[in-house]
């Protein structure tokens, strides 16, 4: 499959994934979670789904034990949505970059102060 299209079913992916994410009614996938990046291997088979929280990564850790106990709902929507011949399994992965950009931001913001 050539790269552009691995790249394009990426992003739809991602689009997707958050989209049902806001669906979801479990009371561990809530809060200001935001897929960060989804990484989809070169057959289209597998892909891997990072999670970030606004909260930290304890709140992301979290949130992937209920999107993995939500799995095959997620991947079933995915592939309704997008209409994919083979819709990839989802490994979710709990990421820190928003916390991270957050404290960079805090950073940048005390030195413009002082």
């Amino acid at each position: 499959m050539a790269g552009y299209r691995i790249d394009r079913v990426s992003e739809d992916i991602k689009r997707e994934i958050a989209s049902i994410m806001r669906e979801l009614k479990d009371p561990r996938i809530q809060g200001m979670l935001t897929v960060v990046n989804v990484d989809v291997n070169s057959d289209a088979s597998a892909a891997k789904v990072y999670v970030s929280a606004m909260e930290g990564i304890e709140a992301a850790k979290l949130a992937v034990k209920g999107l993995t106990s939500a799995t095959g709902f997620i991947r079933r929507e995915v592939g309704k949505r997008l209409h994919l011949r083979i819709t990839p399994e989802l490994k979710f992965i709990a990421d820190d970059s928003i916390e991270k950009g957050m404290n960079i931001a805090g950073m940048l913001n005390n030195i413009e102060h002082d």
